[in-house]
């Protein structure tokens, strides 16, 4: 299965064994049995001196399509983009009320160094 250096370096062309399991709803056992089975190419890499394997997505796509089909696919993609979505919606939310926290204090001190002038 050659493979072009350049794909492994390219943005968004690979992706970790944990997040393809998160992503396309599949098992480890099943990433590192087609590793195994020569389907998957792998880096082995290291993050915080834990190893994981880096894989190529399109790979990764094909051997999904090839077990679980590709309706099964494309459901499991559009089920992880609506929860990093939401993930994300209420990272914002959480934001705002920070914010809104943060702007009512500075406007009761202000508050309060008008009365005091008074």
């Amino acid at each position: 299965m050659p493979v072009s250096h350049a794909n492994w370096t390219k943005p968004g062309a690979t992706l970790s064994h944990k997040n393809a399991c998160k992503e396309f709803g599949i098992e480890e056992s099943e990433i590192i049995e087609a590793i195994r089975q020569g389907k998957l190419q792998y880096k082995e890499n290291y993050a915080h001196g834990n190893p994981y394997f880096r894989l190529l997505r399109d790979e990764v796509e094909n051997f999904v399509k090839e077990i679980h089909g590709e309706e099964t696919m494309k459901m499991k993609k559009i089920e992880y983009e609506i929860k990093k979505t939401k993930t994300e919606i209420n990272s914002y939310k959480r934001k705002i009320v920070a914010l809104e926290r943060h702007m009512q204090n500075l406007t009761q001190r202000k508050n309060e160094i008008e009365n005091e002038k008074c």
